[in-house]
């Protein structure tokens, strides 16, 4: 079908193909050229082949072109080549490609293939093709193949081979069923459900307070878990520091700037008023009069918007200025109080507002915002004068002016200061610092490091006092918290040992104390501040049996209770939510059974055609990305 002569002649779907050969109707859309690829070097050079089948530079480029782009829309911003590496896009795509190769060897082998009909409605059907009327236009054809660098013959060949490709694939992974046992037994499992009865306990659970921790078992514990005492690792750290707030003040105000920030932010400080808004549409003036008698005699705007098919959401304006109501801005803001406006003519026909607040004009004058307009403009000409003067810190420093030199050199704040976890200062806000005081050695000679505010600051490591114990004395009221938790752990663990016991022996949980009844529940059901296991345990036991409960919430809260299984509740076979849930699982055994399917095919292919790979191609592929 040399250039597709008889494609006029084919009238177009309402939808485009969901075959897309090499994801090339997605690059359409978007063109190549936006991240600096519009062609790859090579022509019908190839990375690779599968048997036979070649695996072209154009294939490999443009599919790495679609990943890299459809990441990129995720991330909201391009993906370097770097990038896509890290995250194993290439490895991927090549991995993607090869599989298709083996598939379209062997359809090929097979004689696998459609007719010029079948490509042209396919292509006939594609929303990248359209012209203006809105139907395929063989000009714009030509022009899009064209800006993407693809000849008619290549891209129909390569559509034909898409579609038999997936003829293949769907001979080899349609028909399965999912075994109606395998399905019975899945929803048995997922759907069943626990209702059970959970005691915490807590310190007033006990029998008896607990004893004060003796000396010796303070200086035990002291002693057995010294890691929990040990003060980490500080660095003594010299710093020399110029900040945005030591500059700011002084540098002199310009009332002209300033009035000229003003005017930048006026909308900022002179805000119109406003109306928080929701607009109903009708189709007719008819259908808006009749709703507005409806409301008048009693019916509730969420009931007119719901017979329009519309959730509230749908019809919210938020705040809105007369501005921007255009024609509707007279009647909705004739309302000085909530209410109903309407019905009023508006671009999207006759509509009903309904004003759910108003927002009285606000203005700041300029007097009344000298000082924060001041504070702003002063800290980014501070930020521009230190950025400035970083070229002549940066020289004294290669010079080698020591920290306090810059002080007299410089204007530069020396000090100094710990860094270590757990400790603060006047710096550690800024991750800049943070970072480089963590990689800081008594080798490294000082360099100026940038802050998030424009700041400077550089360092010298002056000390490393490394981890020690601390004295008992100064960690005694810790170490005796640390004995306390232990022994209350370890005296609820008991207790929930014995009530659990006179549970099972008949015992009622709520003589014990406050109860909670949780369920029925499914696998998948959560407990506020329980340890995670609590509801896979409460479906490991049988029912009517009770057992004691310990460990630690989220947070590392230790955590005591006594759990009894009050009923297993077998899941429903016949509702409309167990055949929903039976539908779901069949769809995904089959998806998975089909997929597996396709793989090992597409591996038995693969293993028998020979796979080869150029190093070099694929690298020269990427080159071109960077």
């Amino acid at each position: 079908m040399s250039r597709l002569t008889s494609i006029e002649h084919h009238k177009p779907k309402k939808k485009g193909t969901q075959l897309v050969f090499w994801g090339l109707v997605g690059l359409m859309a978007v063109g190549l050229g936006g991240f600096g690829v519009t062609s790859f070097n090579g022509g019908a050079g190839r990375i690779g082949s599968v048997g036979d089948r070649p695996i072209t530079m154009q294939d490999y480029g443009r599919a790495l072109q679609q990943e890299m782009r459809a990441l990129g829309a995720q991330m909201n911003q391009p993906i370097s080549m770097d990038q896509a590496q890290t995250f194993g896009i290439d490895a991927q795509v090549r991995s993607r490609l090869v599989a298709q190769a083996a598939l379209a060897n062997e359809a090929e082998r097979m004689g696998l293939s459609v007719g010029d009909a079948r490509v042209a409605r396919e292509i006939t059907g594609i929303d990248s093709f359209f012209g203006p009327a809105g139907s395929f236009d063989r000009e714009t054809y030509r022009m899009v193949l064209q800006q993407n660098n693809l000849s008619e013959p290549e891209f129909e060949t390569g559509l034909r081979e898409e579609i038999a490709r997936s003829l293949l694939t769907g001979a080899v992974g349609g028909g399965f069923a999912a075994p109606a046992p395998m399905v019975d037994r899945l929803h048995a499992y997922i759907a069943e459900r626990r209702s059970f009865t959970l005691l915490r306990l807590s310190a007033d659970s006990l029998t008896a307070p607990l004893p004060e921790p003796s000396a010796e078992a303070l200086q035990a514990w002291y002693q057995d878990h010294p890691a929990d005492f040990t003060a980490p690792e500080i660095k003594h750290i010299t710093y020399a520091a110029l900040l945005p707030e030591q500059v700011a003040p002084t540098l002199p105000a310009d009332d002209a700037a300033l009035r000229a920030l003003y005017d930048e932010r006026r909308a900022d400080y002179v805000q119109p008023e406003r109306r928080l808004v929701e607009r109903l549409v009708f189709p007719s003036a008819e259908a808006a009069a009749e709703a507005r008698r409806q409301l008048d005699t009693g019916a509730t705007f969420e009931s007119l918007v719901a017979a329009r098919g519309l959730d509230l959401d749908d019809i919210d304006m938020g705040d809105v200025s007369r501005d921007e109501l255009g024609r509707a801005a007279e009647a909705v803001f004739a309302l000085t109080e909530p209410g109903i406006a309407g019905p009023v003519e508006t671009d999207l026909g006759p509509a009903l507002f309904r004003i759910n607040g108003v927002i009285a004009a606000q203005e700041t004058s300029f007097d009344e915002a000298r000082a924060d307009l001041l504070a702003e403009f002063q800290q980014d000409a501070a930020r521009r004068a230190i950025a400035q003067r970083r070229t002549g810190i940066d020289d004294l420093l290669a010079a080698g002016a020591n920290l306090e030199e810059l002080a007299t050199e410089s204007g530069m704040t020396v000090a100094t200061l710990d860094f270590g976890p757990g400790i603060d200062s006047a710096l550690s806000g800024y991750p800049a610092f943070r970072d480089a005081a963590e990689a800081l050695t008594t080798d490294d000679f000082p360099e100026t490091i940038e802050l998030a505010d424009g700041g400077l600051v550089a360092l010298r490591l002056d000390q490393v006092v490394p981890p020690a114990l601390k004295p008992f004395d100064a960690v005694k009221d810790a170490v005796a918290a640390a004995v306390r938790a232990d022994m209350l752990q370890k005296a609820l663990a008991a207790r929930a040992a014995e009530i659990a016991e006179a549970v099972k022996g008949g015992a009622d949980p709520a003589s014990f104390g406050a109860v909670e009844s949780l369920g029925p529940m499914a696998r998948d059901g959560f407990v506020e501040n329980v340890p995670q296991d609590l509801v896979a345990d409460a479906f490991a036991m049988a029912e009517g049996a009770a057992r004691p409960i310990e460990g630690r919430v989220d947070d590392g809260t230790p955590f005591a209770a006594v759990l009894r299984l009050d009923a297993v509740l077998p899941a429903p076979t016949e509702d409309e939510a167990a055949l929903a849930l039976k539908a779901s699982l069949s769809a995904q055994i089959e998806q998975a059974l089909s997929q597996d399917a396709l793989t090992l095919f597409s591996n038995a292919l693969m293993q028998e055609a020979g796979i080869t790979l150029d190093d070099a191609a694929i690298s020269a592929v990427h080159s071109q990305f960077r």
